[in-house]
């Protein structure tokens, strides 16, 4: 990139309409999370912070993510975590050009489902990333701690 195209794109973006930051309400937050069908779960790996980009949709307030045979997911609710362990979970729709948008984290324990009939309900509303993976449970993650922002011109 040559320096004027450099100097228009710093250009472009000041001259863009200034943006206000709004925190979402609890039921708000909720129900945009649930007009979007991919995010973000945050949990630990080998006691690291990971990151992976899932499927998931609405159950009431609840996040159902799929999980699929031999996932790094899979590991994180095995036998070991029958209380369930804690995540978080993202997802936003923010323009690319206008950075308007919204952002919503829920955070709170995520249980394995492995109810025969919850998981084919689950199977038909939730797209797999991959052609015919193997679905055997899916998480649950139950919202304790509800933040969204909302980012308007």
């Amino acid at each position: 990139m040559n320096d004027e195209a450099t100097h228009r794109t710093v250009d472009d973006h000041r001259e863009a309409a200034p943006r206000r930051l709004a925190q979402l309400d609890r039921a708000e937050a909720l129900r945009l999370l649930g007009t979007v069908s991919l995010g973000r779960i945050v949990f630990t790996q080998q006691a690291l912070p990971a990151v992976r980009p899932v499927n998931h949709f609405m159950d009431g307030e609840d996040v159902i993510v799929q999980l699929h045979d031999g996932g790094t997911l899979e590991s994180i609710v095995g036998p070991t975590h029958a209380a369930g362990v804690v995540v978080a979970y993202e997802a936003d729709v923010i323009d690319p050009e206008t950075h308007i948008g919204w952002s919503v984290v829920v955070t709170g324990y995520a249980h394995r489902i492995t109810d025969d009939g919850e998981l084919a309900r689950f199977a038909a509303r939730l797209r797999p990333w991959v052609e015919d993976p193997a679905v055997n449970a899916a998480l649950r993650i139950r919202p304790d701690l509800v933040t969204g922002l909302q980012l308007t011109a």
